[in-house]
């Protein structure tokens, strides 16, 4: 079965087991809402690259771990997207789900989200016990406090941000997750894939900081501009455009250069190197200086 499909095969049988004849219909068509269609789902992609990677012996729990990874992903956008915090009314192109579904029904949808993605893990927890603790242990620590993405939303509260640990936390978090438990899905330890995810994760923040810098709200599919109006610290403040993008050049690089060695180490480099000609982005020529 190609990645892609197993992939939304199992974010679809997971948000299925949400819903039926008993569950409250308006919550259960907002999960639906939340996860489709579902962007460029990089984050389990990502990790089932490194679970396909390492041998991929275990395709129930690769599966699981990938599709946990997303729901986590979408729900932080449904609560990213609430009024108390960037109050969008645009995500992947269509409403966001508090304009399309009520603000106290995106509350619910993204608290839902979260709940099933760690029952995706427990469902899959017979197939290898050991391996199924330790994917939860590492997408609560990567989604909570004080390394996970609540811990980045946080950092948005505070008078004095602490730049490193909020991008880790807030962008970074998922992508080390990402490979971690794709590793961990395949039998391979966790810490050795940590700078991968790292890296890959701050490459994405610091392309983000570009788009949103560059690009229009119809050209990201969600407002932009959201850094400067909400005084966030980005590469683009910090750095300029033409520093930024000389920034995520050089951290793509490393990515790369920190794959550990595993019998798909050339396929994952292939994968990397696809994401950084898609993460860099193409800027108007007024832009470039």
């Amino acid at each position: 079965m190609p990645m892609k499909t197993r992939i939304e095969t199992a974010i679809s049988k997971a948000v299925l087991s949400g819903q039926g004849r008993f569950a409250p219909q308006k919550l259960a068509q907002a999960l639906e809402y939340a996860t489709t269609p579902g962007g460029a789902r990089i984050r389990p992609t990502i990790c089932m690259s490194v679970a396909l990677a390492c041998g991929d012996d275990r395709p129930r729990l690769s599966d699981a771990a990938a599709a946990s990874l997303e729901l986590i992903h979408c729900a932080s956008l449904v609560h990213d997207d609430l009024p108390c915090f960037d109050d969008a009314d645009i995500r992947r192109g269509k409403p966001s789900v508090h304009k399309a579904y009520s603000e106290p029904l995106a509350v619910l949808a993204g608290d839902s989200l979260i709940i099933k993605a760690f029952e995706t893990l427990a469902r899959v927890s017979d197939d290898a016990p050991d391996r199924a603790a330790q994917l939860l242990l590492i997408l609560t620590r990567r989604s909570g406090m004080p390394f996970g993405i609540c811990a980045g939303q946080g950092w948005e509260s505070e008078s004095k941000i602490d730049l490193s640990a909020y991008h880790q936390a807030k962008t970074g978090a998922l992508f080390i997750a990402a490979t971690q438990m794709g590793a961990v899905a395949a039998g391979q330890e966790a810490e050795p894939w940590f700078e991968l995810g790292a890296r890959i994760g701050e490459a994405f923040q610091v392309a983000d900081d570009l788009r949103d810098a560059l690009y229009d709200e119809e050209t990201l599919g969600k407002p932009a501009g959201q850094d400067d109006l909400h005084g966030r610290p980005n590469a683009v403040t910090e750095l300029g455009v033409q520093g930024a993008v000389s920034r995520l050049k050089d951290i793509l690089a490393g990515a790369i250069a920190s794959i550990p060695s595993c019998p798909g180490e050339a396929q994952l480099a292939q994968m990397v190197r696809a994401y950084a000609e898609r993460l860099t982005p193409v800027m108007p020529a007024r832009q470039t200086h």
